[in-house]
């Protein structure tokens, strides 16, 4: 499998590949990849004759440092993890923070029509700054036909749409479903640092949104929030950040229902000191 460290080196093997006419998929990650990320590039794989996939984790988008310092790096795995997807359709671009930003380690600022604003950009100050600028300069770099994001952080996916649309960027940006554990846990890089004890309580956030999403269907928008809180409240092991029910499109909360339009349920909670989110499709 071809590993490149820099950029240069990277857009010099990509273009001669363009050059025959084949198409480029690209798979952007922060490492310590899973099943959830090898069913991205499977994805790709099934459209592109070649996937990139990145190994980057982006100082830019971590508003907690330590959190920054414990995140999972583990190149050497990763690598033998996507050799058993492929071994030849499959390149990986593990850069250097350097290599991506020089000496000026900052976010450019953007603004997503209000996209940024809601969940955990209320949550997490400045975080889709620094998603939008490592994956406008990621697709700047590898300059791919498609690109597939997974559909649990789906309030970056709609980012990264809106994206592509105001810096017309010629990529087609490919929402996948969220890949699950057995028992609904969703895949997540973090679920390697929960002990024993919250690895068996985390199942209880995918639980409560399936429930969400039945009660949803008779309830109103607030009655359902109400349930989720008070259920949370029983549940010891975790601490519910936020639960909110909005437009798909808009990621505002919903306020009245309207047939004419789809939600989505979202979710954040702490299991311990790891931050795990989640989200369900309501109708």
């Amino acid at each position: 499998m071809k590993i490149f460290l820099n950029k240069t080196e990277l857009s010099s093997y990509l273009e001669e590949f363009k050059s025959k006419g084949d198409s480029i998929g690209f798979v952007p990650t922060m490492g310590a990849l899973h099943e959830g990320h090898l069913s991205l590039v499977k994805k790709g794989l099934e459209d592109n004759n070649l996937v990139v996939v990145s190994i980057f984790v982006n100082p830019t988008q971590f508003d907690n440092g330590e959190d920054l310092i414990k995140y999972p790096r583990t190149l050497d795995a990763d690598v033998r993890a996507l050799e058993s997807v492929s071994k030849t359709k499959i390149v990986v671009y593990a850069p250097a923070v350097e290599d991506i930003y020089g000496n000026n380690v900052t976010s450019q600022a953007f603004s997503f029509d209000g996209l940024e604003h809601e969940m955990e950009g209320a949550f997490r100050k400045g975080h889709f700054d620094g998603v939008g600028t490592i994956v406008k300069r990621l697709f700047e770099i590898v300059k791919p036909e498609y690109a597939y994001f997974g559909e649990k952080d789906f309030q970056q996916l709609q980012i990264i749409k809106k994206l592509t649309e105001l810096y017309n960027l010629p990529v087609k940006v490919v929402g996948c479903p969220i890949h699950r554990a057995d028992d609904g846990l969703a895949m997540s890089s973090r679920n390697t640092r929960l002990t024993t004890e919250h690895r068996a309580a985390a199942p209880f956030i995918f639980k409560t949104l399936q429930t969400a999403k039945i009660k949803f269907g008779t309830e109103s928008a607030k009655v359902v929030t109400e349930w989720v809180e008070k259920a949370f409240k029983e549940e010891p092991l975790l601490d519910l950040e936020y639960f909110i029910i909005a437009d798909t499109m808009t990621l505002k909360p919903v306020k009245r229902k309207s047939t004419q339009k789809t939600y989505r349920a979202f979710i954040a909670a702490y299991a311990g000191d790891i931050r795990l989110i989640d989200n369900i499709a309501l109708n």
